[in-house]
């Protein structure tokens, strides 16, 4: 059991795991763009918030176009937006054949391994967690997503042959936070709640359980993200392979949590920008009593937003979070 496996089951009330990171910048006076290129920066803002909140699990920030980014991308990188990555890396066969995969740490990867060094230094007893996209995910900003869809009717040995060349990189990485000191990864799959689910299985969870199935041990933790993905989906997302999910807004926890097999983790979903965002902290007190309610006996439930929580939430909000995650 690893430690992110044995702190959510010896929790009498659901372990308290937003998807935080970026509110950190208002605690150290940084801005979004010194998070994503500082190591110093992101744990320095990573630790502030454990202090404030007590938290037990840490994260690394997730940023989807550090990976691109080693692959080739060009990211745009302002003070306050997340970065991406416009347009394609590769757009023809040629040019996925050609594509060479990079080594963890190349580009911007390396901060966030830096980052996983630096908060298992500093705190040694807390859950550390690195974060990471998706390998269909990743396929997709390389190749464009509307193409990449394209892709998984008319030319399945080309995706195939992408995919192969993301979960390389991917395992990789994954091992690299691992030997960081990582307790796992939070995997994102955005991109895959696109798909159907037949195609979620075969160009998803397919590659996703390659993944699972080179880094997962007694030590080391792959939850499988996706804030798209909806109930339909379900059933092919756990043949992932992977032992804890977290969901976004678009799925139905309680019934998630009725449905996925026995010992699985359901994390989620209160929505980071509608309620975290844009609420004030009593509907924030009332939106996380209301999912605990609606979760009760579920010792595999976490109760996390349902994907990152935007720089610029107020931090009274995320009290509010924590005092209601916290009461009774």
């Amino acid at each position: 059991m690893s430690r992110f496996t044995n702190i959510v089951s010896r929790h009498e009330r659901p372990l308290a795991m937003p998807i935080l990171a970026y509110p950190g910048t208002r605690l150290i006076n940084a801005t979004v763009r010194d998070i994503v290129t500082d190591p110093v920066k992101q744990a320095s803002a990573q630790l502030a918030l454990h202090k404030r909140f007590n938290t037990e699990v840490l994260l690394a920030a997730m940023n989807l176009s550090a990976e691109v980014e080693a692959f080739g991308g060009k990211p745009v990188i302002s003070d306050w937006e997340v970065p991406a990555v416009p347009g394609r890396v590769v757009t023809d066969a040629t040019q996925v054949r050609e594509l060479a995969v990079p080594a963890p740490g190349a580009g911007r990867t390396g901060v966030y391994l830096e980052v996983v060094r630096l908060l298992r230094q500093a705190a040694k007893g807390a859950v550390i967690l690195g974060g990471m996209i998706g390998p269909f995910s990743l396929a997709a900003r390389l190749y464009g997503v509307s193409e990449t869809l394209q892709l998984t009717i008319e030319n399945t040995d080309l995706l195939n042959a992408l995919l192969e060349k993301s979960t390389k990189f991917l395992t990789a990485y994954a091992l690299a936070f691992k030997a960081g000191g990582a307790d796992g990864v939070i995997m994102a799959e955005p991109t895959a709640g696109l798909l159907s689910p037949r195609a979620l299985r075969d160009f998803s969870s397919v590659w996703v359980r390659r993944i699972v199935d080179g880094v997962e041990d007694s030590s080391f933790t792959l939850v499988y993200h996706s804030c798209s993905v909806k109930p339909v989906h379900l059933e092919a997302a756990v043949e992932s392979g992977a032992k804890a999910f977290h969901f976004g807004a678009p799925m139905d926890i309680p019934a998630a949590l009725n449905r996925v097999p026995q010992g699985l983790i359901v994390c989620g979903n209160l929505d980071p920008t509608n309620v975290f965002y844009r609420r004030t902290p009593t509907e924030v007190e009332t939106e996380v009593r209301r999912l605990l309610a609606a979760t009760t006996g579920h010792r595999n439930f976490v109760l996390s937003s349902g994907c990152d929580i935007p720089p610029r939430t107020p931090v009274e909000n995320i009290e509010a979070f924590f005092r209601a995650a916290h009461a009774g």
